[in-house]
């Protein structure tokens, strides 16, 4: 029987909590982890997830299922690797992964480290990190079983790399320099990566479209890129393998952040078997994530005239449902960027149903809604932090072995 769980994680009070979402019910969770929340969580298949500790500098591998099922405490691997983590991503089986390090603090690039693990390593979980270079890169494995690859998203300049994960995993301790074959003249404002493992095709939202390129042989080769068919650009993907579609939300406007309760957003789903784009538009505000159901995209909207949430279908982009959210206190700001000191709302979405949930930052609560019910009433599930920044949410399910989407969300 597929069981699934709601992983709320709280990174401003360090904290991670697994909640049946049915009942809002916590039923394991992690104390003194701060979720790296840029890099996500990832789900490795079988109830598993991954998520990168900024605190504690390692990548936690969870079970949550073993104790929701009642047989002792959630199992837990914590394996050492760079901070502070970027971006995480899987091999399509979940024994690789690969985290790429970010700014944290500073305002100028400075950590040029990679990170790969091999779960399985004869011995016990292996860790190692190479210096590759500085900035904010994104990371997919790509390639086959037998010659995995790390691919790497630079930026500034721009630029696709791609190394051995082997060649890595071979490497002695102390950060050794390792460089891979590298594609220049790449886009200098890559943000927003996806992985599609059955055509070996690498994803990435730029300023120009959606950029495509094939990375199964050692040297990447670049396609035609797809053109965005609406006003603005994308900077966060989603993969859905089963759909086998790409769903961003297209943000016009977003060069003048401390406009962006004029920001323009749409909503962009494009078939990798057809070709077939559509669009349809969302309304003004800020659009941070949005998370996929088993026949929607749900949206949370954050506007100084009212936050909503969102149900439009998959197949045709109708809208199915909209409600109104509670107001934030500490929401943004007119006239302020988005980001300055500002709650905002995280939002996951069951695979298997239209239940969704969203945060309601800096208020330690979330909203459950039966999306599949137009006009639903909101279910509000009181956690045990405030969930400043809106916090961060995953859904977990048992339903299949292996991973679907292989990067973190």
């Amino acid at each position: 029987m597929t069981q699934e769980l709601l992983v709320v994680a709280d990174q401003k009070a360090g904290t991670i909590r697994f909640l049946e979402p049915h009942s809002g019910k916590a039923v394991a969770g992690l104390d003194q982890v701060v979720l790296a929340e840029h890099a996500g969580i990832l789900g490795l298949g079988g109830g598993l997830c991954a998520f990168v500790d900024d605190g504690g500098g390692s990548l936690i591998v969870v079970d949550p299922f073993r104790e929701h099922a009642g047989h002792g405490r959630a199992e837990v691997q914590r394996i050492p690797v760079a901070i502070p983590g970027e971006h995480l991503a899987c091999d399509p089986s979940g024994r690789f992964l690969a985290v790429t390090t970010g700014l944290g603090l500073s305002w100028e690039p400075w950590s040029d480290l990679l990170t790969v693990v091999d779960r399985e390593a004869p011995g016990g979980p292996l860790s190692r990190r190479v210096r590759t270079r500085p900035g904010e890169p994104g990371v997919v494995i790509a390639g086959t079983p037998e010659s995995l690859r790390a691919v790497v998203r630079h930026r500034e300049p721009g630029a696709i790399e791609s190394l051995s994960l082997q060649a890595v995993l071979d490497q002695g301790v102390h950060c050794a320099p390792l460089r891979g074959e590298l594609l220049e003249e790449f886009p200098d404002d890559g943000h927003g990566d996806a992985y599609d493992p059955l055509s070996g095709t690498l994803f990435v939202a730029t300023g120009r479209g959606l950029e495509r390129l094939d990375v199964r042989s050692p040297l990447p080769r670049t396609l035609p890129p797809l053109p965005w068919q609406a006003p603005g650009r994308a900077y966060f993907l989603r993969f859905d393998p089963r759909r086998r579609i790409l769903v961003a939300v297209l943000r016009a406007g977003g060069d003048e952040p401390r406009a962006w309760p004029s920001w323009s957003n749409t909503l962009w789903v494009h078939e990798l078997e057809t070709g077939v784009t559509r669009t349809a538009p969302l309304g003004e505000g800020l659009i941070f994530r949005f998370a996929l159901t088993a026949g929607g995209v749900a949206v949370a909207r954050v506007h100084p005239d009212g936050d909503r949430l969102s149900i439009l279908e998959t197949d045709t982009l109708a809208v199915r449902g909209d409600w109104e959210l509670p107001a934030m206190d500490h929401a943004p700001r007119p006239g302020h960027e988005p980001w300055d000191d500002a709650d905002r709302r995280a939002i996951a979405a069951s695979p298997s149903s239209e239940l969704v949930a969203v945060t309601r930052g800096g208020h330690g609560e979330l909203h459950l809604i039966d999306t599949s019910l137009p006009g639903a009433p909101l279910r509000t599930v009181h956690t045990e932090g405030p969930l400043h920044d809106g916090g961060h949410l995953g859904w977990l399910s048992t339903a299949s072995a292996v991973p679907g989407d292989t990067v973190g969300r």
